[in-house]
């Protein structure tokens, strides 16, 4: 079937929805429209007139008889008052809390509860005050309003020569929240906020579109309007000129077809030639079955897209042969085949045995597609694909390039969102588009047994290539990881990332990627403080006066004592952020950094931290990790208990930490007290806490460094210029506000560290707020 213009139907008022609605939708369906195979859904009959009368007795006989049971109560007095058996007494707590219900995989999309709820063991909730549900909210990441926010689909702004040929960019990354090829820290309005490419809309857990769109970044993400928990997914829109400061705008999309009735996931936009841009996104029909739609912008002279459109023709693919129909979402942004005269887009899936794939569609119109055979690329025992992405990078250069590039000097980065760990990976490699296939240059690193873009918090990520400052540009989605009991009482719940740029790491040999904060960032950089030689002993906590500490960019530049690394001798080849005891667990070399969101007496800190390990063979590893854990080690190795803030001991049952404040004069350091105390990077017993990390190369010649991005209640960490990234959601309870302090830190056993440069910059808030039409644009 050919599909023209003429085929999308004619707008209706938003207002005849219970819901903003800032697209025309199409006529209402027919009473008997057909589902992919399946039974159609008829309208109930109206209920008749005799049946509703009967209905309204019964309820008005009810309420009488609870009107007089009420009087009867009130004028029946006992010995205590109005209470004829005594006043009530207070219920006992339950023993265990009940476990959240699960949300999203009976959907066909992945897990988004947090899993807090299912820690057990504590008889309440932690009694979470509005002081410290208020400073969670970030600053300069992007969020909603309130509600549930998840991935983000992005595009980017159309270049300011029309002449530009075949640019393509990702409008809807991967889930709700985050933008497609273009994301930012972007948090939901209010309630729940998902991805962005996979879900579309910033609303839940991933970016969705993001596109530079006549000089507006266009934000969309999966969203939930109703509550701060997943469900009820639509699509978000918000805009921006820097990516830093953001316009709220009606929403996108909202699920009111059967196509898409169990919620607009994510999907991808596509700039094209001419200037048309498309949008191709998974809907969750009314049977549950997911199926690829398009939407297009209503006026598309309008720079905020505010109104879109749905195809009159949509489902345009539906689940082939041997794909399940819960297994079949995210189309990428499409790229352009030159020898075909045809674009490409790859949607993420598994088949029976759990080998994660990649399906290649190619298309002339984007309203007819052709499955092309074999696969993209495959990996067995990773499970669903999620939000796949899939970019050229640069070998040679530092410029970003269009999707559709290819060619000498070009490799392509394979990224893929695996439900069955929800982490994000990627590999690098080389895509022949004559075979339809991409192969990475180390079996080793593939997608999902290899690298992660990022080691913490962090899924659903999607990048786009922003062709005014020629540039690829990451957004990721990071979820809570409190209660959904917290979420709800402060209204919202999941923010994105700082947008990042991303190249080819070339001094490793394009081994890896580099992620590093737009440069927009530093333009929220307010004064500064700069320290130089900072000579930390082994088992020292030295504190940076800063001031206030919950907005800070910093950037740490560390060396370790030569004399003691040329004195370790033994190996330490088991060591690993994840398995290790944290920041707590003491080697010869490490660890060591510093203590963000830390309390004046370290009783609550997030420790952001390398550790260096020699392998077997003599020579060295170094690893960059976080610890948002309380660890109780092991006190016999840990001899010196007294001189970290992160040790622990046990004691009769409960838990007990000591610090040691130092001071410095001159070059002698004296120890002022200890602290007693709990280590952790919060007080509260509804979190889930992890240590996260990774190795990181270090070239010789290098010294160690790190790029701390501190906002309220997420740290972001870049080590060694951005081959490794960290993020974490922190939730203290009193190292907030004033409160809230830095600190460097060496637990090592051998050997006092330098940090040689820490600069330190408050951070302003970004402006994030709705637009209005007064303001014009």
């Amino acid at each position: 079937m050919s599909a023209t213009a003429q085929d999308l139907g004619p707008g209706i008022s938003a207002a005849s929805f219970s819901i903003p609605c800032s697209y025309g939708p199409l006529p209402a369906a027919a009473p008997n429209e057909p589902l992919l195979g399946f039974p159609s859904s008829a309208t109930s009959p109206p209920r008749p007139r005799g049946l509703d009368f009967a209905l309204r007795t019964v309820a008005l006989a009810l309420a009488c008889v609870f009107l007089l049971a009420l009087v009867l109560s009130l004028t029946s007095t006992g010995p205590d008052g109005f209470w004829p058996h005594g006043p009530p007494q207070p219920e006992d707590p339950p023993a265990v809390r009940e476990p959240p219900p699960s949300r999203g995989p009976s959907q066909g999309v992945s897990e988004k509860s947090s899993g807090a709820q299912r820690l057990g063991g504590a008889r309440s909730h932690f009694p979470w005050t509005n002081n410290m549900l208020s400073w969670q909210r970030t600053a300069f990441h992007f969020q909603p309003e309130k509600n549930w926010m998840n991935g983000t689909y992005g595009g980017t702004r159309p270049p300011t020569s029309p002449s530009l040929p075949n640019c393509s960019f990702s409008l809807f990354p991967c889930f709700p929240p985050f933008t497609d090829s273009n994301c930012s820290y972007f948090v939901s309005p209010s309630w729940w906020a998902r991805d962005a490419w996979r879900d579309a809309g910033i609303l839940w857990r991933r970016f969705s579109l993001f596109q530079i769109l006549m000089g507006w970044y266009h934000l969309f993400y999966q969203y939930n309007p109703d509550s701060a928990v997943w469900g009820n997914i639509t699509w978000g829109h918000a805009v921006s000129r820097d990516l830093i400061h953001w316009l709220y705008l009606p929403l996108a999309l909202v699920p009111d077809r059967w196509y898409d009735a169990g919620g607009v996931w994510s999907g991808s936009a596509t700039l094209l030639p001419d200037g048309r841009l498309v949008m191709l996104y998974t809907g969750s029909t009314n049977a549950s079955v997911q199926v690829q739609n398009l939407a297009f912008p209503e006026d598309p002279a309008d720079p905020l897209l505010v109104k879109w459109t749905k195809y009159a023709g949509n489902p345009v693919l539906v689940p082939p042969k041997g794909i399940s129909t819960l297994d079949f979402r995210d189309p990428t942004t499409a790229w352009y085949v030159a020898a075909d005269g045809a674009w490409r887009i790859t949607i993420g899936s598994k088949d029976a045995r759990k080998t994660g794939l990649s399906l290649v569609y190619s298309t002339k119109d984007f309203y007819k597609y052709e499955l092309l055979d074999g696969v993209l690329h495959a990996v067995p025992a990773t499970g669903m694909w999620e939000c796949i992405d899939f970019y050229p990078v640069e070998t040679e250069g530092v410029k970003g390039l269009d999707t559709s590039a290819n060619g000498p000097g070009v490799k392509h980065v394979l990224k893929a969102s695996l439900d069955d760990d929800k982490h994000d990976y990627y590999a690098i490699g080389t895509y022949d588009p004559e075979t339809n296939r991409w192969t990475p240059d180390d079996a080793d690193l593939d997608v999902g047994i290899g690298l992660r873009l990022d080691y913490g918090k962090y899924y659903a990520s999607k990048t786009f290539y922003d062709q005014e400052k020629k540039r690829r540009v990451l957004w990721g989605w990071i979820g809570e990881t409190d209660s959904e009991q917290a979420d709800i009482k402060k209204g919202w719940a999941s923010i994105q990332t700082v947008p990042r740029t991303v190249v080819l790491d070339q001094k490793t040999g394009g081994r890896n990627l580099l992620q590093w904060p737009v440069e927009e960032v530093e333009s929220l950089r307010q004064g500064s403080k700069a320290y130089v030689g900072v000579r930390v002993p082994a088992g020292f906590v030295v504190p940076l006066d800063v001031g206030e500490a919950t907005q800070l960019d910093i950037e740490a530049e560390f060396e370790v004592d030569k004399d003691a690394l040329e004195a370790t001798a033994e190996a330490d080849v088991l060591y690993n952020c994840s398995t290790s005891g944290g920041a707590a667990e003491r080697g010869a070399l490490g660890p060591f950094g510093l203590l963000v969101l830390a309390d004046e007496s370290l009783s609550e800190q997030t420790a952001v931290y390398f550790y260096v390990a020699r392998n077997a063979d003599g020579g060295l590893r170094t690893f960059v990790c976080q610890d948002e854990l309380r660890y109780v080690p092991d006190p016999a190795l840990n001899p010196t208990p007294f001189y970290f803030p992160a040790f622990s001991n046990s004691h009769g049952g409960r838990e007990e930490c000591a610090f040691s404040h130092v001071r410095k004069q001159g070059d002698e350091y004296s120890e002022l007290r200890k602290f007693p105390g709990n280590c952790r990077s919060s007080k509260a017993n509804d979190l889930v806490k992890r240590i996260y990390g990774s190795t990181v190369p270090v070239l010789d010649g290098e010294k160690l460094f790190l790029r701390i991005l501190v906002d309220h209640s997420i740290v972001e960490t870049f080590g060694q210029g951005g081959r490794a990234a960290i993020t974490s959601r922190v939730y203290p309870t009193e190292a907030i506000y004033g409160d809230a302090r830095l600190f460097l830190f060496n637990n090592a056993t051998r050997g006092h560290v330098t940090a040689t440069s820490v600069n330190i910059w408050h951070i302003s808030s970004a402006s994030i707020r709705p637009y209005t039409p007064a303001e014009g644009i």
